[in-house]
């Protein structure tokens, strides 16, 4: 069976979701997201940065495990969830999850919603969850969204990542749409809902952001 990976960043714990199963996941740490897996229990598999978000004693905690570390000079061009991430793409995954990458510092969790391009990119299904909302971009295609896929999720919002998004379908939800412009900035598609069981979005041009919400 394929695995998957998930990468904990080191962003504010109390925005973390539901971890979930442990089953064929690796775990990896960016930075603090190391020791707050280790808080929760979890061995990371691996360990990615310069550890400069960490006290002595915490490092300690995780360098004594069996966790294979990457450590990084504090001066670099890449933030640690970047290298963790450049990692986690190239094990060719069947999904990466990210987690701890907002709450914090709005340019560090604009940056983190940015490097979702890296898994679109690679063809490799890369989501970034906080404990209201999970994110994932789309290249042209057309795609299913099911309410179990929701997970609890009330709203489902489709945002520009590129200039325009061109030719956007929206089928199955509570606000429709036919081969629609959706612009960069545009509020249009925000806040929609699944009116059936099943809702079908596809696009034929642009890069897509789908992001599903809850209050």
């Amino acid at each position: 069976m394929q695995h998957k990976i998930l990468i904990a960043a080191g962003g504010p714990e109390e925005y973390w979701p539901d971890l979930g199963g442990t089953k064929n996941t690796i775990y990896c740490g960016a930075d603090r997201g190391v020791f707050s897996l280790v808080k929760r229990g979890i061995t990371p598999d691996y360990a990615f940065g310069d550890f400069d978000s960490v006290t002595v004693e915490e490092k300690k905690t995780f360098m004594k495990k069996k966790t294979v570390v990457f450590e990084y000079e504090e001066e670099k061009n890449e933030t640690d969830l970047e290298l963790a991430l450049d990692w986690a793409v190239r094990q060719k995954p069947s999904l990466i999850t990210i987690i701890g990458a907002t709450g914090g510092r709005l340019d560090h969790s604009l940056i983190n919603v940015q490097m979702l391009l890296k898994g679109a990119e690679y063809g490799v299904k890369t989501v970034l969850k906080d404990r209201q909302n999970e994110i994932e971009l789309f290249f042209p295609g057309t795609y299913t969204l099911t309410r179990k896929e929701l997970e609890g999720a009330c709203y489902v919002s489709f945002l520009s990542y590129s200039e325009k998004v061109e030719g956007l379908t929206l089928e199955g939800f509570k606000y429709p749409l036919s081969s629609a412009v959706l612009h960069a900035g545009s509020s249009r598609c925000i806040s929609n809902e699944l009116a059936e069981k099943n809702g079908t979005y596809s696009f034929n041009a642009g890069i897509l952001m789908m992001v599903k919400s809850r209050d």
